[in-house]
């Protein structure tokens, strides 16, 4: 890939991600909160999504939602500005022999145009702030409507610029943490594997006005707004009971107001016109 396309943020992000790929499943994959993450966003697609379905991922890391689609009858097409989480995912396909069900492309969301297999898809899935680490939002939601059927879905899983457990760490003195959110157009630093960038924190009406047009709005849920944030990784094991029981309010609370606009992250649904 020729990164000189890219402007520089993005640029950092390629770099931290690459870095990242031969250890993300290994950091994530016995966090009791990321299995929680992962299984309410599934569960959230799966009520909508028709059987056989052609799935356009954007920023698709490692593949595990990619194989947990293709293994539920889905074609998933993967794409990521990682080369290096793609080459994992590669080796993945192979072993579990999803070759022809799974294919990969890489290619960043923001360069949709370059895109070489552009479907039209039944949907178009981003999970877990792939979409806020970068602050040309409008520009990639533009780009979406072409490579959707009639009828199509986008599912978008992102960070809002409030989550009600950070802000309550402002009660332990960690300030930082409880007002990292509230960085407005210039955005927030992010770091990862020794990388720094810059992210940036989205409204969920933004968004719903932006698609409006073209669009009806199918699922709007808030996601560890009652269930701790997953990098709280250690607070499952350590309270098994009480995190149960916050799993249950958080099932009653999660697409009511206000909650839905509290947690660590949004999902939002629509479906094309």
């Amino acid at each position: 890939m020729n990164i000189d396309i890219y402007s520089e943020n993005e640029h950092h992000v390629l770099e931290a991600f690459n870095r990242q790929s031969t250890v993300f499943d290994h950091i994530y994959s016995s966090n009791k909160m990321i299995d929680y993450k992962r299984k309410r966003v599934r569960d959230h697609i799966m009520q909508f999504l028709k059987p056989d379905s052609n799935i356009l991922e954007l920023n698709s890391g490692t593949g595990e939602d990619a194989i947990y689609f293709a293994k539920h009858g889905h074609h998933i097409h993967a794409t990521d500005i990682s080369s290096g989480m793609l080459q994992i995912l590669e080796q993945k396909v192979i072993l579990q022999r999803l070759t022809g069900t799974i294919t990969f492309e890489n290619c960043s969301y923001i360069s949709l145009e370059k895109l070489k297999d552009k479907g039209p898809y039944d949907l178009i899935f981003s999970n877990f702030a792939g979409i806020n680490c970068t602050n040309q939002l409008d520009s990639m939601l533009d780009s979406l409507p072409a490579l959707l059927k009639p009828g199509g879905m986008i599912t978008l899983v992102f960070l809002p610029p409030f989550c009600l457990w950070e802000f309550l760490m402002l009660f332990k003195g960690k300030f930082r943490t409880s007002f990292r959110r509230f960085c407005g157009v210039k955005g927030a630093a992010a770091h990862i594997e020794g990388v720094s960038f810059r992210c940036w924190y989205y409204k969920p009406s933004h968004i719903i006005k932006k698609l409006k047009p073209g669009f009806h709005l199918l699922g709007y849920e808030g996601l560890c707004t009652v269930v701790p944030p997953s990098y709280m990784d250690t607070f499952a094991d350590k309270h098994p009971h009480l995190y149960n029981t916050l799993k249950g309010y958080e099932t009653k609370l999660k697409d009511r107001w206000p909650w839905r606009n509290a947690g660590d992250y949004v999902i939002l649904s629509f479906q094309k016109k």
